[in-house]
C-alpha cells in the first residue's frame, strides 16, 4: 500500500455522507430467479492497443452491433429473469431499470422496456440513469417498495453499452451488457432461507451506501461518448479504493458469517482486485470483466449472476447447516458493489441453494471476434460519408404513436370466428381469413418456421447489408413479415426453424426505432428432423405465459 493510499485511508471518511438507511434496520427480500445478457460482438483489448500504439491490456470488451443498445440487452436479460423465477409479466408490481445512457435523453424509455416486456400498463417502477451507480439505485429502490409493502414482485433490470472516447484508456475496457433479478416481498415473520425449496433461494439481507463528491468519468450534455478520469492515481487512492472498500466493510462487519466472494464493478480490471483484497474475499466478477469488460450499470449484477453460479455448489452444502434457532447459517453470503458518479452501494446476498438462471460469463457466449474498424462502425464512431435514408414516417408522428405497442408488445389479432390471427392488428381491421370483424388482440409467439425469405445484398446506411426479408409462419398460426440477422444471410433456408429477438432498427432522427428480427436456430432446417410445432430451446415460452396459442 502506498502512502497515499494510506493517507486516504486515514481521511477519506471526513469526505463522504452515509446514505439515508445507513444504520437501520433492513429488511430482507426474496431473488426469486435472475437473467444475464451480453451484445453480439467481441473485441480484444490488444486490437484497442495496436491501433493506437500502445499496449492495452488482456481479455475482451463485449460490443453491441449497429441493431442492439442498452434496451435490447435489458429486453433478454429480463425475460430470461422472469422465465427462471416462473413469473408472469402480468404479475409484476414494478418495473426498476437502471442504465447509464437510456436510448432517449428525454422520453419513454422506461415505458418502451416495459410494453415489450408485456407488462401492464398500470406497472409501477421507475428509470435510474446519469452514472453506472444507476443500476444499484433501481435495486435499492425496488427493495424498498417490497420493504414498504407496495409491491409483491419487483422486476430489477441494469444495463448498459456505454461508448468510449476515441484513444481513451477506458476504450480498451469500456464493454456492455445487462443482468437482471426478480425480487418478492417476504411476509413477516418468515424463518430464513431453507435448501427445501420453501422459501426463496436467496435475500438480501445487507445493504450500505457512501458517497464521495469527486468528479470522475462523466460525459458532458451534446457528448456521445464518456471521457476517462482527470487523475487516475488520484482516482485509485483516494477516491475508488477506499470509498468502496469503506462501503463493502459497511455491509460486511454486520454479517452473521464472513462474505464468500465479492462482485465489484471494475472501472479498468484492477481496481476491483484491490477493493476485493482490503475487504478479505475473492473476487468472483473477474473473469465477467476478463470477457466482457466493464459493463457500467451492470457490473455488479452480472458479476453477482456469475458468482451465484459459479458457487452454486459451496451454497447448497452451506444451506445445510442451521444455527441454535434452526435457521439456515448464512454459509451462502456473497457481496456486490457498484459504483458510479460518486457513489458506492454495496449489498450482501444469502443464497441458501442455488439461484435459478444464475450463469456464468462462459455461458452466455464468446461473441463474434471484430477488428476495431468494425467495433467504431458498430458503435456509431465511424460513418461514410453518405446521408442515412430517411422514414417516410416520422418515429414521432401518428403512425407510430398508435402502432407502438403493438410493435413493441409483438400482437396480432385474433378472430374469434375462424382462430385467424392477422397482423399488424391496426392495419388488419377485420379479418383476413373470413372477413369477420370480431377480433382479439393476443400476444404472438416467439418461433416460427421459415415459410420465404430474400436476401438484400445492398442496402442504403443505417441497415447492413447483407440484409434478410424473412416471412414465418409462427407456432401460434400467424404469419409475420419481419427482418432477418445478417449473420444468418448465407446459411438461412425455407423451414428453418426461428426466433423472435427484440432489436433497433434505426436511429431515426434521433429517435431510437424498436423491432423484432428472426434469428436463425441451428439445426433446426427442414432436413433437421424436428417436426413442424416443436419447440426448440429451453426456457419457458413467453407467448404460452402470455395467453398465446
Amino acid at each position: 500500500m502506498s502512502p497515499d493510499e494510506k493517507n486516504a485511508d486515514a481521511m477519506h471518511t471526513d469526505a463522504i455522507n452515509a446514505d439515508a438507511t445507513s444504520g437501520t434496520a433492513v429488511k430482507p427480500v426474496g431473488i426469486l430467479g435472475v437473467g444475464a445478457a451480453a451484445p453480439s460482438l467481441r473485441l480484444a483489448a490488444k486490437d484497442v492497443g495496436a491501433a493506437w500504439g500502445s499496449s492495452a491490456g488482456r481479455g475482451t470488451v463485449a460490443v453491441c452491433d449497429a441493431d442492439e443498445d442498452t434496451l435490447t440487452l435489458a429486453w433478454r436479460a429480463a425475460n430470461a429473469a422472469l422465465d427462471a423465477a416462473g413469473v408472469s409479466p402480468a404479475e409484476v408490481s414494478g418495473l426498476w431499470w437502471g442504465t447509464a445512457r437510456p436510448p432517449f435523453a428525454e422520453g419513454p424509455s422506461h415505458a418502451f422496456l416495459a410494453t415489450t416486456l408485456g407488462l401492464d400498463r398500470s406497472v409501477g417502477g421507475g428509470l435510474a440513469s446519469g452514472s453506472p451507480h444507476a443500476g444499484m439505485e433501481a435495486l435499492l429502490a425496488a427493495w424498498d417498495a417490497l420493504a414498504a409493502g407496495h409491491a409483491r414482485y419487483a422486476l430489477v433490470v441494469t444495463s448498459d453499452a456505454l461508448v468510449p472516447g476515441l484513444g481513451t484508456a477506458g476504450e480498451s475496457t469500456t464493454g456492455a451488457g445487462a443482468a437482471a433479478v426478480v425480487l418478492g416481498a417476504i411476509a413477516e415473520g418468515s424463518a430464513g432461507p431453507s435448501a427445501n425449496g420453501s422459501s426463496p433461494p436467496a435475500r438480501l439481507v445487507g445493504r450500505a451506501t457512501l458517497a464521495m463528491p469527486a468528479v470522475d468519468r462523466y460525459r458532458a450534455d451534446g457528448d456521445r461518448v464518456t471521457g476517462d478520469v482527470y487523475d487516475a492515481r488520484l482516482f485509485r487512492e483516494q477516491v475508488f479504493v477506499p470509498l468502496l472498500t469503506d462501503t463493502g466493510r459497511g455491509v460486511a462487519e454486520g454479517a452473521a458469517t464472513p462474505l464468500r466472494a465479492w462482485a465489484i464493478a471494475d472501472p479498468d480490471g484492477k481496481l476491483a482486485s484491490a477493493v476485493a483484497k482490503r475487504l478479505g474475499a475473492p473476487l468472483a466478477s473477474a473473469p465477467v470483466f476478463g470477457a466482457l469488460g466493464d459493463t457500467g450499470s451492470a457490473a455488479a449484477l452480472l458479476g453477482l449472476v456469475h458468482a451465484c453460479a459459479d458457487n452454486a455448489a459451496n451454497t447448497a452444502n452451506a444451506a445445510n447447516t442451521t444455527d441454535a434457532t434452526g435457521s439456515a447459517s448464512s454459509g451462502g453470503l456473497i457481496g456486490a458493489i457498484g459504483y458510479g458518479g460518486g457513489r458506492a452501494t454495496a449489498v450482501v446476498v444469502d443464497a441458501a441453494r442455488a439461484v435459478p438462471g444464475a450463469v456464468t460469463v462462459d455461458m452466455l457466449g464468446t461473441g463474434r471476434q471484430v477488428a476495431y474498424a468494425e467495433a467504431l462502425r458498430a458503435r456509431g464512431q465511424l460513418e461514410p460519408m453518405a446521408d442515412p435514408i430517411e422514414m417516410g414516417l416520422p418515429p414521432g408522428g401518428a403512425a407510430f404513436v398508435r402502432g407502438n405497442p403493438e410493435m413493441l408488445g409483438l400482437f396480432g389479432a385474433r378472430c374469434r370466428d375462424c382462430g385467424t390471427i392477422s397482423t399488424p392488428p391496426s392495419i388488419h381491421p377485420t379479418c383476413t381469413g373470413c372477413g369477420g370483424d370480431h377480433l382479439e388482440v393476443v400476444p404472438l409467439a416467439r418461433r416460427g418456421r421459415v415459410e420465404t425469405f430474400v436476401v438484400n445484398q445492398t442496402m442504403p446506411p443505417p441497415f447492413q447489408a447483407p440484409l434478410p426479408l424473412v416471412v414465418i409462419d409462427l407456432e401460434d398460426g400467424a404469419r409475420l413479415m419481419v427482418q432477418g440477422s445478417p449473420a444468418d444471410a448465407a446459411d438461412l433456408a425455407v423451414g428453418d426453424v426461428v426466433t423472435l429477438s427484440l432489436r433497433r432498427y434505426a436511429l431515426e432522427r434521433g429517435i431510437p426505432v424498436y423491432g423484432y428480427k428472426a434469428f436463425r436456430v441451428a439445426g433446426t432446417g427442414a432436413g433437421s428432423g424436428v417436426p413442424k410445432g416443436t419447440t426448440v430451446g429451453s426456457g419457458q415460452d413467453r407467448s404460452a405465459r402470455e395467453g398465446g396459442s
